[in-house]
């Protein structure tokens, strides 16, 4: 396997790992950088840039990273309340009137970043052009009735996500969510990190592509674990609320479109390398190499403090959530304890750990079953644990 980049000395065993997902867990193109005290100290990638292509994987190359764009939209609004321009108490209401419709009158804004608004699925999917059209998503769900009373528990809002804060974001600051993170985080930060690809990036973008995980048992070192019978079933029941989640935009879309990459949907098109996602994490967890950080102490707190936890009506397994970010636990291990972040179906992850001083990005283009916990970011994880002591 011919990897590319750095490692710095003590963090070899990220590099084996990363070499092992290749021959072992069914790697076809990825990438991974790890920040530690606000230095970089892992910067690889390897592989081919399509995962159905022969084209190496390049030091520049982008993917779409899924729901591990979550991370990022979360940190706008915890950023605008750090400035003094959003409430996190407030009713949604205040600042988008027609939100308050069917119910959601006393939704607070910390509830939509807590997935407790109970907006999760929408009673009518929306095609994948009124999905990315920027108008008919927020409509849809200011009008939508809760699927159960809001703040009174949680379900993750898998693509609703979308349209609550990307229209919250654009109705406190007259921006789009795209532009707002282009302007105050990626710009000032250097990331590559984009909610609706710019044409003039375009061609530094890979294809994307289910894979298959290694059989159990052919040495490929994964922990296989066999999901709970209630999971299986919930995502087969086409009346799931399970289902009607992730399939709020109906037919799925063709993530390889050039016209979806370039959609502003933070729920599930964020386009990021590996160092991108990380050096966002490591801002938000201190002082990165050139000075510049996200989020003051009291920020950073409400990020990481559990607001939601238990049984999920989507996912159907216990979960944690801060504001915007779920939190280290059985069913999305992290570094540690005190680690916050957010996984993206099917493999890619950014998380921090402000404990350790650690931020990770980790970006593939095989996408493998499962929501959380994916075997080739777990066995990363595994490897940092015991790298740079």
């Amino acid at each position: 396997m011919d990897v590319r980049g750095t490692v710095a000395p003590g963090f070899e065993a990220v590099r084996d790992a990363f070499v092992r997902n290749f021959e072992q867990r069914g790697e076809r193109g990825a990438a991974v950088a790890v920040y530690r005290h606000g230095h970089k100290v892992v910067d690889l990638w390897a592989g081919t840039r399509d995962v159905d292509g022969s084209e190496p994987w390049a030091v520049d190359t982008v993917q779409i990273v899924r729901s591990a764009g979550k991370g990022v939209a979360a940190a706008v609004p915890l950023l605008l309340h750090q400035r003094g321009q959003l409430d996190l108490d407030a009713p949604v209401g205040t600042y988008w009137p027609e939100f308050k419709a069917n119910g959601k009158e006393r939704v607070l804004v910390r509830h939509l970043l807590a997935h407790r608004a109970g907006v999760a699925a929408l009673d009518t999917p929306l095609t994948p052009a009124q999905a990315a059209d920027g108008v008919t998503g927020p409509r849809a769900v200011a009008a939508q009735r809760p699927w159960w009373e809001p703040g009174e528990d949680h379900g993750y809002h898998a693509q609703t996500y979308s349209w609550i804060i990307g229209e919250l974001v654009r109705r406190v600051t007259g921006r789009t969510i795209g532009r707002w993170i282009a302007e105050e985080i990626a710009r000032p930060l250097g990331l590559d990190f984009w909610f609706g690809l710019p044409a003039d990036e375009a061609h530094r973008i890979g294809r994307l592509g289910p894979v298959e995980p290694p059989a159990a048992g052919d040495g490929g070192g994964a922990l296989r674990m066999r999901p709970k019978r209630s999971v299986v079933e919930a995502y087969r029941d086409p009346g799931s609320l399970t289902r009607r989640s992730f399939g709020a935009i109906d037919p799925l879309p063709d993530e390889n479109d050039p016209a979806y990459r370039a959609a502003e949907l933070p729920a599930s098109n964020g386009v990021a390398t590996a160092r991108g996602l990380a050096r966002c994490y490591a801002a938000m967890i201190g002082e990165v190499d050139d000075g510049q950080r996200l989020f003051a102490p009291a920020t950073l707190t409400l990020a990481r403090t559990e607001e939601s936890a238990g049984p999920d009506r989507v996912l159907v397994v216990n979960t944690r959530f801060g504001l915007g970010y779920m939190l280290h636990g059985p069913a999305a291990p992290l570094l540690a304890p005190g680690s916050f972040g957010h996984p993206g179906r099917g493999g890619s992850l950014g998380f921090a750990d402000p404990e350790s001083g650690t931020a990770l990005g980790y970006v593939t283009n095989g996408l493998q079953k499962g929501v959380t916990a994916d075997p080739r970011a777990q066995a990363l994880i595994r490897a940092i644990r015991s790298a740079g002591d």
